[in-house]
């Protein structure tokens, strides 16, 4: 019966929800739609199916819940993220209520174990709907495997995911090409570790340039390519700003305003000018471009960077937020053109605090283009630079100062500086790793840092005076668990920690070791032991910088979150009770989808780096390097090379002695000679093994004279920070 027909194809495909009409073309079946509907209304009526929010047809279990995005794991289970949530309040999902669920799928779960923080143990639940799937595209290496209407498989970089089974309906691929497949049938009850799908495009051989890095991203979900509706719509925005458009805005265009970025930046979204005032104290301007002001509420372009979240920066290339179109042209604020802007003006004393600000639409025509290198010369008194910018000596003097002022008043609330090394991987005209340097940041970069700061701050304390609906960026005070461990882990390095521990003492910590040799490390692991940066529309503050009220308002080209807050702005400059209420039933989800976005392009931009990384050491297997101890646990330990490469030493690779894995202290000791190896240890190498694709780097340990550090010792003394 064409009942039973239905019944048994949703429950073949659990959790997913469908358009009438892609069921009937599912079932093979030449019932006419009135038949269909006749059918699907009495299976409603039974209760044996029901329509969701969208109207698409769904098993009736599949009813909204909490929901999420979900992590797979190569085991089989996964944990789903929630809303307003971080790591530690994940829930598990386990191996047989996954619903078929795969990685980065927004789901809907039921809650069947609560959370047990006592014991330390997740909550527990099951996946009742599919609600929305990551993606409907894939990317992987064909392999020819002729079946039965088959034509091969592909297999994908994440070996989390299934191969998916390649039908002949689409294009013809070759042996060990890159291709890219349309999801035709996900895994189901009847198939649970298949997918079917057919080829769209072959982009070429893996080794092909430029195409690992693609295969990284397309795995991820992220492409270059922009849809045909939002091309579209950018062909319609005038390149030209007309004279109607500069009224109601306050003009920026007589004072000295300028850009500083990096020497490859091209999306230039932030400029700023200092000047001295009449009573001696400092107006600082921050001119942010305006991009909500081209970019509509819910048109094509609009969608696209909600979905997007923000723009990917991997090694030698940008996938951007927005089309080049805008970020390049007309939404950024490049010299000697007028831009439209959104300005935060803040009066500040000699103490770096803000005695007075506004708020503003604007228009700006930036003086210079500068970048960090230029201004770093100028400051350290490079006569060149500054005789090749005499217009901007003074600005940038009381730049300087203005830094400085900014970066005490940040040190005296207790702001902890997370300072971390990045690297720059250089590739060649084959898009190869040739070099590795490590990113230098000195006063101009802190500098802009510092202004960028004060005014996120700034508009965030407005909004928050108002009590008006915002998006916050928030940090919440690190879990006491994490602390006590890394107050342990501390310990066995030399250090003490106060047995209370609070944001002052971390910054007294954090200054306190500048300098020492194992500063990176133990900088990271303070990073480690705090709680992931989010986004929401519920003001928490933000623990790291020390500051009560914080946003981002600063890169509307880049990050989707400056782009609603410039929004904001705009829409309730005059609030009206409607879209006050509008904006308190949105924000939510779109901090929620925000933050999953930021650790999308956060892990796409690790994976490339590790994987170039890996690419750049091949070349270099069998030689020997200097090293220090990152991290430790009972399959060995990972070490940092100076140029910021890392990679494990297996603990089977030790032939010094047998180790025995201290779980507390996070170190391998020797049970005949009691050698250890712990965090900040630096070491001889040598670099035995290197795999591209996984990214992983193998070392062996050299005794050294390096040894002498003291690695046989098992503790040394400990150093009071208070």
């Amino acid at each position: 019966m064409l009942k039973d027909k239905i019944i048994d194809f949703l429950e073949e495909q659990p959790g997913e929800a469908f358009d009438v009409a892609e069921i009937l073309g599912q079932l093979d079946e030449k019932a006419d739609y009135k038949a269909f509907f006749g059918a699907v209304t009495e299976l409603e009526k039974a209760g044996l199916v029901a329509f969701n929010e969208q109207g698409r047809l769904v098993a009736p279990t599949a009813v909204k819940d909490l929901q999420g995005i979900f992590r797979s794991n190569s085991k089989g289970y996964g944990f789903v993220s929630l809303p307003g949530g971080d790591d530690d309040e994940e829930v598990y999902i386990p191996k047989d209520e996954t619903s078929f669920a795969l990685e980065g799928d927004e789901v809907a779960v039921e809650i069947t174990k609560n959370a047990h923080y006592l014991k330390g143990t997740k909550a527990e639940g099951r996946v009742i709907q599919v609600v929305k799937r990551a993606q409907t595209e894939w990317v992987g290496i064909f392999h020819e495997a002729l079946a039965e209407g088959h034509i091969g498989r592909v297999s994908l970089r994440n070996k989390k995911l299934p191969d998916i089974i390649v039908t002949n309906q689409g294009m013809k691929a070759e042996e060990g090409e890159l291709v890219r497949l349309k999801i035709l049938k996900w895994p189901s009850k009847k198939h649970p570790k298949t997918m079917l799908g057919e080829v769209v495009e072959r982009l070429g051989r893996p080794e092909d340039e430029g195409l690992d890095v693609l295969e990284i991203l397309a795995s991820m979900g992220i492409s270059p390519n922009f849809p045909l509706s939002v091309e579209a719509e950018v062909s319609k925005i005038d390149r030209q700003i007309h004279p109607e458009e500069l009224e109601n805005r306050e003009d920026f265009r007589n004072e000295i305003v300028f850009t500083i970025d990096g020497a490859d930046a091209k999306d230039l979204d932030d400029a700023v000018h200092v000047k001295r005032l009449k009573n001696g104290n400092l107006e600082l301007g921050v001119h942010i471009a305006d991009v909500s002001y081209y970019v509509k509420k819910d048109a094509a372009i609009d969608q696209e960077a909600y979905e997007r979240g923000s723009s990917v920066y991997v090694t030698d290339r940008v996938v951007p937020m927005l089309p080049p179109a805008l970020s390049n042209g007309i939404c950024s604020l490049n010299p000697r053109e007028d831009r439209l802007t959104q300005s935060c003006i803040m009066e500040l004393d000699s103490l770096g605090q803000v005695l007075s600000y506004r708020i503003v639409q604007s228009v700006v025509c930036t003086a210079e283009r500068m970048t960090y290198d230029k201004v770093n010369l100028i400051l350290e008194g490079d006569k060149a630079s500054r005789q090749d910018h005499p217009h901007l000596l003074e600005s940038l003097e009381l730049m300087a100062v203005l830094h400085e002022q900014l970066l005490r008043m940040r040190e005296a609330r207790g702001a902890i500086d997370f300072e971390t090394v990045e690297a720059k991987i250089m590739v060649d005209d084959r898009d190869k790793a040739s070099s590795i340097e490590k990113r230098q940041r000195k006063t101009a970069e802190r500098m802009i840092e510092s202004f960028m700061l004060l005014a996120n701050e700034t508009v965030a304390t407005d909004f928050e005076r108002r009590g008006l609906p915002f998006i916050y960026r928030i940090h919440e005070e690190p879990k006491l668990e994490r602390l006590q461990h890394f107050s342990q882990l501390v310990s066995s390095l030399g250090f003490k920690l106060p047995a209370q521990l609070s944001k002052e003492s971390l910054h007294t910590f954090r200054e306190e070791i500048k300098g020492h040799p194992a500063e990176q490390v133990l900088s990271n692991m303070l990073l480690r032991a705090m709680q992931q940066a989010r986004y929401s529309e519920e003001n928490r503050g933000h623990f790291g910088l020390a500051a009560p009220v914080y946003t981002h308002f600063t890169s509307p080209i880049r990050r989707y979150p400056d782009l609603i807050v410039h929004r904001l702005i705009r829409e309730l400059a005059e609030p009206t009770g409607q879209t006050v209420q509008t904006w308190e039933d949105l924000l939510p989800a779109i901090a929620h989808q925000s933050s999953q976005r930021e650790r999308r392009a956060v892990e796409a931009e690790r994976e490339v780096e590790k994987m170039k990384k890996a690419e750049y050491m091949f070349d270099f297997i069998g030689q020997d390097f200097e090293g220090m101890i990152s991290a430790v646990n009972r399959y060995g330990f990972f070490v940092e090379l100076d140029n910021t490469v890392a990679g494990l030493v297996p603990i089977e690779s030790l032939e010094q002695d047998a180790f025995s894995y201290d779980e507390r202290r996070m170190q391998l000791i020797g049970r005949r000679t009691g050698m250890i190896f712990k965090m900040g240890n630096r070491l001889k190498l040598r670099l035995t093994a290197v795999d591209k694709e996984t990214g992983e780097i193998s070392f062996s340990y050299l005794p050294s004279p390096l040894d002498q550090a003291g690695q046989i010792r098992r503790q040394g003394r400990s150093r009071s920070i208070k």
